[in-house]
């Protein structure tokens, strides 16, 4: 099993520099999420070394561009990335993650519990259903990862967002390209390249203020 000092090497090409309190926040989930994992299909990625880079490195790289802060919406949430582990860099922000199907969210409000983060709402609802039964806009933040149908979710996504807000996306290089087409009222940056990747990259809509 992973220790800190190797955790720690795992995380540095993505320039991420965690406390000794935020390695063993990371350590829980990820032996949590190995656990689990054996039992049901949260990741297809099995090997630890991996599972790092590929959900925790990838997560947490944003904390070194953009500082979160108040309300996070975190859109097919499946075990957590990049939502959960958004609470190890960014502790006092509340996070709210959909996620359908029961099995994950028991996962999820497990590893909530097991890494004593606060803050955080496990919800069932798709996105779509969640708009006529919440308040809008209500989020400074939505995130989504390995998500589909970008051109029906970022349109819908957009409207939970207050002024000023940002959709963070974990897409590949061709998926960003199509953002362009995709009618909303959101201003795109640049894609940022994520480390270690061979095409990922997050992109950042922001409302306008």
């Amino acid at each position: 099993m992973l220790d800190e000092p190797r955790l720690r090497t795992l995380l540095e090409p993505f320039g991420l520099r965690l406390s000794s309190g935020q390695l063993a926040q990371a350590l829980t989930y990820l032996q949590l999420l190995l656990r689990w994992n054996q039992k049901i299909n949260l990741t297809a990625i099995r090997e630890p070394d991996e599972c790092v880079r590929r959900h925790f490195g990838e997560s947490l790289f944003l904390a070194r561009h953009l500082d979160l802060h108040g309300d996070l919406l975190d859109i097919g949430s499946g075990a957590g990335f990049p939502g959960l582990a958004l609470k190890i860099t960014f502790p006092e922000i509340r996070v709210t993650l959909l996620e359908p199907i029961a099995k994950k969210r028991a996962f999820l409000k497990e590893a909530a519990r097991a890494c004593q983060f606060s803050q955080i709402s496990v919800r069932s609802e798709r996105l779509e259903k969640l708009l006529p039964i919440m308040p809008t806009p209500a989020f400074d933040s939505v995130t989504m990862r390995a998500v589909g149908n970008l051109n029906i979710l970022v349109p819908l996504a957009a409207k939970f967002l207050k002024p000023g807000g940002n959709l963070l996306l974990w897409l590949t290089t061709d998926q960003a390209k199509a953002l362009a087409g995709i009618r909303s009222d959101l201003t795109w940056g640049l894609p940022l390249p994520i480390p270690v990747t061979r095409e990922g990259v997050i992109c950042r809509g922001q409302k306008s203020p």
